[in-house]
């Protein structure tokens, strides 16, 4: 046993100062000292940008990124101060860039510089600066540009002062992360894009240009723009799949969060409206996209709930002893956006994906009621369409739920018990699912020949008899009523991963369930064992795809030629494999044969090549692209015919000789 460290003591108590305070632990301003946190530093620039329009200082805000990850943010506002504070008997450089908590956002609830503002804690700046291998800042005021530079969180040199034009105002931050701090600072385009369309979204009239360099040096520009806003942004989402207008309510409140704390200002602008095509909730205070909700999630939950509850109630549209609506019936049909301001915010933390302030929960949820319900009680036509959908959303909720308890049930036997009821399955001693293995095989032959050929410790075999169902294409119910594939579900023991328009996620899957460390998809190397193991992979990858995604999946490579000499056996897996053997002998003499099926195989040959974990050969199926996997499916198997069309067309003649005509 090692020794105990008797040094801790009065003197092994230490204090980060200055950069160390973020440079050695990043994640506590960031988030993360990952890719993510890194992202954060760049919003935390882009806020005080953002603060200054929404003072009404500057309609334009240029984000520049380089190849070599230097970020520049430019606006057109009042201009950071940077000069010298009387009161503080300070630069303000040193106390927006250099101090932690230190900013012009502490006085907002009574006029201070900021009324509503992004950027709050006095952290943001002063973080990136220390977070930063250099940082350039430039800020122009009134015919003057004052600037500052910094190295790895420490100032280099003096303020610098130099005539500018006397209509150029603004602050221009260049900076570069640095990887001392971040384990990752390459920000892909597509979080920039994101950022900026979120803003423009949530900031009406404010332009946002980016130019982002790739890697091989080209520019690619980006601008984003919402003359009216939220409104505008759903338009664009929703077109014409809307159930009903789109519609928009706003307010203004003013309130406290405790009795003994001051009363603060809010402003709300939410927009709706319902759709089966499009499916969206977005939260939003002061300009932050607020990821995990909070007030804004908790308010529309109760509001839409209750105003929709009410409706279908007051109007006799649920069946007799029907169940409550929940908000998932909602949710399937609704499209959100909700967008507000606070004088005083309580986030989370610093990264500020959700806010939590008592008194912006109760206004939401009061003002949502009396916007909805005056909505319902104006547009009775509208109402009914809005609540009919709503119903049939959880009448088919309600159906999938039972569906998957069905389905539990009848999948959920012990395995014991499904060796019984699954016809001709042969399984192993072993219970230890994280070394089992399972065999799928082409039919009885193969069977036969793999049972002999298998270690029955840890592998189980069971058959399939002809070709499986295209679970492409086939409804849930065709495939609940198919044995074969019932039977296989039953073994593997996980359950099916179900979706569909109606029930989406719907799953009666359990990964914890697995029985099998590998599922291996055995048939023979010809055109009927290709199709098969075909569709069996479809199987997988319509009802099981996290068995894919994690692995779970392989395939045994049979031989293609059996090579004999006088005293030993080759097997060749395709003809550049045959080619080497054949040079490798020489002037020995041998005899060369297509390899059998399976079921033909001796227990041996079948131990050696396809089941015995030292000479086997298995691929494991791991889709390195989704999205190319799923075409190829849809183009093979599924309703792609235009698809298949076209592939006939450029590679069908290449198998021209094995057309059966």
């Amino acid at each position: 046993m090692a020794g105990k460290n008797e040094g801790y003591g009065s003197q092994s108590i230490s204090m980060l100062k200055g950069e160390d305070r973020v440079r050695k632990r990043p994640a506590v301003i960031f988030g993360s000292d990952g890719l993510e946190g890194c992202e954060q530093s760049f919003f935390e620039i882009l806020s005080n940008s953002i603060d200054e329009f929404r003072e009404g200082y500057g309609k334009t805000i240029n984000v520049t990124v380089m190849n070599d990850h230097t970020i520049t943010v430019e606006d057109f506002g009042r201009g950071v101060p940077l000069d010298w504070n009387e009161k503080e008997k300070r630069y303000n450089w040193e106390l927006v860039y250099c101090e932690l908590y230190a900013g012009g956002k502490y006085d907002n609830a009574n006029g201070g510089a900021y009324e509503y503002s992004l950027g709050l804690n006095g952290l943001g700046a002063c973080a990136t600066q220390y977070a930063s291998t250099f940082m350039e800042v430039y800020s122009f005021q009134k015919g003057t540009q004052y600037s500052i530079k910094f190295k790895k969180g420490k100032p280099v040199g003096k303020l610098q002062t130099e005539d500018a034009p006397k209509g150029k105002s603004g602050t221009v931050v260049r900076w570069k992360s640095d990887t001392e701090v971040f384990t990752d600072i390459d920000i892909p385009l597509e979080y920039y894009t994101k950022t900026l369309m979120k803003q423009a979204v949530v900031n009406a009239g404010l332009t946002l240009n980016l130019k982002f360099q790739t890697a091989e040096g080209k520019f690619i520009s980006e601008s984003y723009y919402y003359e009216h806003g939220i409104s505008d942004y759903m338009a664009n989402l929703v077109g014409e799949t809307g159930l009903v207008p789109i519609q928009q309510y706003s307010c203004e409140r003013v309130g406290r969060d405790r009795p003994d704390k001051d009363d603060y200002k809010l402003k709300i602008d939410f927009a709706f409206c319902f759709s089966n095509e499009v499916n969206l909730t977005e939260y939003y205070h002061n300009s932050s996209f607020l990821e995990y909700g909070g007030c804004p999630a908790t308010a529309s939950k109760s509001a839409f709930v209750y105003a929709i509850d009410k409706y279908c109630s007051d109007k006799n549209k649920y069946a007799k002893n029907e169940s409550k609506i929940t908000y998932d019936d909602v949710k399937g049909s609704l499209v959100l956006v909700v967008n507000s301001f606070s004088t005083q915010t309580s986030y989370e933390n610093q990264t500020k994906k959700a806010i939590t302030n008592v008194f912006i929960t109760k206004a939401m949820t009061d003002f949502f009621k009396e916007s909805l319900t005056a909505f319902f009680s104006e547009n009775p036509a509208m109402a009914d369409k809005v609540c009919q959908q709503v119903l049939v959303n959880k009448r088919s909720r309600e159906s999938a739920e039972q569906m998957r308890t069905n389905v539990k049930k009848k999948l959920s036997q012990p395995i014991d018990n499904i060796q019984n009821t699954v016809e001709k399955f042969v399984n192993c001693r072993s219970k230890d699912p994280e070394k089992c293995e399972l065999y799928i095989v082409e039919g009885d032959s193969a069977l036969t020949s793999c049972k002999l050929a298998r270690d029955a410790d840890f592998q189980a075999i069971i058959p399939v008899r002809g070709k499986t169902l295209n679970c492409l294409k086939a409804s849930v119910d065709k495939v609940m009523k198919n044995d074969i594939i019932m039977d296989l579900i039953k073994v593997i023991g996980c359950g099916m991963e179900l979706k569909n328009a109606k029930a989406k996620n719907a799953s009666t899957f359990d990964y914890d369930s697995l029985r099998w460390n590998k599922i291996v998809i055995c048939t023979d190397a010809d055109v009927d064992g290709y199709q098969i193991r075909t569709l069996i992979l479809t199987l997988f990858y319509s009802l099981l795809p996290t068995l894919i995604r994690e692995g779970r999946v392989y395939i045994a490579e049979t031989p293609l030629y059996e090579i004999n000499t006088k005293d030993e056996t080759f097997f060749a897996y395709d003809e550049n494999e045959k080619a080497a053997i054949l040079d490798g002998l020489k002037d020995q003499k041998y005899t060369i044969q297509r390899s059998k099926g399976l079921g033909e195989n001796d227990p041996e040959m079948m131990s050696r090549t396809t089941m015995h974990p030292a000479t086997r050969r298995l691929i494991r199926i791991m889709p390195e692209d989704e999205e190319t996997t799923f075409r190829m499916f849809d183009v093979l198997l599924g309703d792609n015919l235009a698809g298949r069309k076209d592939m006939i067309a450029a590679y069908g003649s290449q198998y021209y000789e094995l057309a059966d005509f």
